[in-house]
């Protein structure tokens, strides 16, 4: 299943989460691998739409909010390096919105 490339994905999660270090569980030195950086973050936001958004989701359960589904592939950054993340999206219940929960790295295919 696809999911729509019409996605709420806030800027904050970018800006004030996952490029911005982190005692625990830092994603920003990981994402720097492929040249994403906090001041560029609009490319990350876009490579996400563009580059993960086009592969299958796959269902992974119900919650009260609504369903969550995870979405594996590879990106490629700024800098041509590829990066191999796993995505993981909420299709809320009472809006019917698609929004971006979070990223980590895909242990599977590393």
């Amino acid at each position: 299943m696809k999911l729509t490339d019409k996605v709420i994905i806030p800027k904050e999660k970018f800006t004030k989460y996952l490029l911005v270090f982190k005692k625990r569980n830092d994603k920003s030195q990981w994402l720097a691998k492929a040249g994403y950086k906090a001041g560029n973050w609009k490319i990350l936001e876009n490579d996400l739409k563009k580059q993960i958004l086009r592969n299958d989701a796959s269902y992974i359960e119900d919650t009260p909010y609504g369903q969550l589904y995870e979405i594996r592939g590879n990106l490629l950054g700024p800098n041509n390096n590829s990066i191999a993340i796993c995505t993981i999206w909420l299709i809320e219940s009472e809006t019917g919105n698609t929004k971006f929960i979070t990223m980590y790295p895909d242990k599977k295919e590393q």
